[in-house]
């Protein structure tokens, strides 16, 4: 067979050449701009040559700070096939994560929204970046070592040809750094194959299947594991793209949904939620999505079904910024029972192709499919990285396996569900206690908005169950109510004595419940934990 690189560049010229007349849709709120694929490539085309005429090239890393907006996009596809590195930025950082990932990564030029000149500010001066491009028309102050470009001036003088470098297709192609939520983020590099495998697998009909058909959504922020790659697979299948930019509340997502008809979408449960209430409350139109999926944060049965209410199967993607990241999905098998629909589709999901993967007890054997042996989720594949930039984090991995931190149990026919994260579950009398599914029985109590359990000492059984409840505004409920609520639905040793009724729960900078900011105020007392009589 012929020996041609799997490159960015081959699925950028693909997308442009065999799907000219797809077309890229930008909402900013009152204002929607569309183009075609074939307008939008030569966009990508007059980057990739306006950042060489600035001195940029092969092996340099071009960075982003910017929301869902064409020109991210076209920093997508443009940066990785003229062969430099694309480094995604998470907004949501603190400052001084954000400079720690700029310095770490080696970052030679920074291309920022407009929006967010404010975030960058705040450490311009600690960086010793060469450039930065600005998207839009707002001033940057940067110190005179660092040159200030405007994005629509680099692409108004270069070229609408190019020829694209043959880059070695494992080096590296992007870069993303995790969340940080225990100690500085470590960075994961995909090489050219990894995003071009990984575009394939989840093309697939086992996963998304995107098609030419379809109009594509990703509500997933593009700086955050390659908008769980939405953007080039949606690319490569001709799929028209919409970008919502910085609109991230419920009411402007129910409207993209609602006008602009998006047949696939993706967010975090906390966002389904929020348009699940929008939705009983508003008039709006989700019947255009034939894909809806949830990620990020584990889904809840209660929050499939209400979702199901209007008319949306809502399903469960499961990854990491380490593994590219898609690792499973929750659509069910055809010959699934009704009444198991709902369950499956809020499992954590069914290993997608090019995924291995295995379950490791505490003594270091691997343990059966059997659905109920659980240990840690190790994994392997095209798609999973075998090292963090830089050597960092080296205890992450076991011959060869990614160890996800993740406790979970594997089903015959590779049906996965995580358990907990191994260092949040509770050791409960030598038995583990899912916080997993005792936050799910939780959530499908029609009176609580969110619910967070982690483990707290216990002197007779070494670890018991602390629940954090938000309850629903207008309701009135106990810690009896919800014991009740529970006997029916977990072991009876699960249910836990411990409750906190709270305001609210933190959240990182993707989304996912903060319970280590939770645990550091039951440490200090901060939280005031109710015991009902049982």
């Amino acid at each position: 067979m012929q020996d041609v690189a799997l490159n960015v560049s081959g699925l950028f010229e693909h997308g442009r050449a065999v799907h000219p007349n797809s077309r890229i849709v930008h909402y900013d709120d009152d204002v929607v701009t569309e183009c075609t694929f074939a307008e939008f490539g030569d966009d990508v085309v007059r980057l990739a040559n306006g950042l060489r005429d600035i001195g940029l090239g092969e092996g340099d890393v071009v960075a982003t700070l910017c929301w869902n907006n064409p020109a991210h996009l076209a920093a997508y596809l443009a940066v990785p096939s003229m062969g430099a590195v694309l480094h995604t930025l998470n907004l949501r950082l603190h400052p001084d994560q954000l400079a720690y990932i700029v310095e770490h990564a080696g970052d030679r030029a920074i291309i920022v929204d407009e929006t967010l000149i404010p975030t960058l500010a705040l450490i311009i001066d600690r960086l010793t970046v060469e450039h930065v491009i600005v998207v839009g028309d707002a001033e940057l102050a940067a110190p005179p070592s660092i040159a200030v470009h405007r994005y629509a001036d680099l692409l108004a003088g270069a070229a609408t040809t190019i020829d694209w470098p043959v880059v070695p297709e494992n080096d590296a192609a992007a870069l993303c750094y995790t969340s940080g939520t225990t100690g500085n983020p470590k960075g994961v590099a995909y090489s050219h194959r990894s995003i071009y495998v990984h575009t394939l697998q989840i093309s697939t009909g086992s996963a998304f299947g995107f098609s030419d058909a379809d109009r594509v959504f990703p509500i997933v922020p593009m700086f955050h594991a390659n908008a769980w790659g939405w953007p080039h697979a949606a690319w490569v299948a001709g799929s028209d793209i919409v970008l919502g930019d910085r609109h991230l509340g419920v009411d402007h997502l129910a409207r993209v949904i609602t006008t602009l008809r998006p047949t696939a979408t993706a967010a975090v449960p906390t966002l389904w939620t929020g348009l699940d209430t929008y939705a009983r409350e508003n008039d709006v139109d989700y019947s255009s999505l034939r894909l809806a999926v949830s990620g990020g944060s584990p889904l809840s049965t209660a929050l499939v079904k209400r979702l199901a209410d209007h008319d949306v199967t809502l399903t469960q993607g499961w990854g990491m910024t380490e593994t590219s990241p898609l690792l499973t999905f929750s659509r069910p098998e055809p010959d699934t029972a009704p009444e198991d629909r709902i369950v499956k589709q809020a499992m954590t999901g069914h290993i997608v192709p090019g995924v291995s993967a295995r379950i490791v007890g505490e003594n270091g054997a691997e343990l059966p499919w059997d659905g109920e042996s659980v240990g840690e989720i190790q994994l392997r594949g095209a798609t999973i990285t075998g090292a963090y930039v830089g050597g960092d984090g080296a205890d992450a991995f076991d011959e060869g396996w990614l160890r996800t931190g993740d406790l979970g149990a594997i089903s015959p026919g590779g049906w996965l569900s995580i358990k907990d994260r191994l260092k949040d579950g509770i050791k409960s009398g030598g038995e583990w206690i899912s916080t997993v599914e005792l936050e799910a029985a939780l959530a499908d109590h029609p009176d609580v908005a969110e619910v967070a359990v982690f483990g707290v000492p216990d002197e007779k059984w070494e670890e018991r169950p602390l629940v954090c409840i938000v309850v629903k505004e207008g309701a009135q409920i106990g810690a009896a109510d919800l014991t009740e609520h529970l006997r029916d639905r977990v072991a009876r040793w699960w249910v836990p004595e411990r409750w906190a009724f709270v305001a609210e729960i933190p959240k990182t900078t993707v989304g996912k419940l903060d319970k280590r900011t939770l645990r550091g105020r039951y440490d200090t007392d901060q939280l005031d934990v109710v015991t009902p009589v049982r």
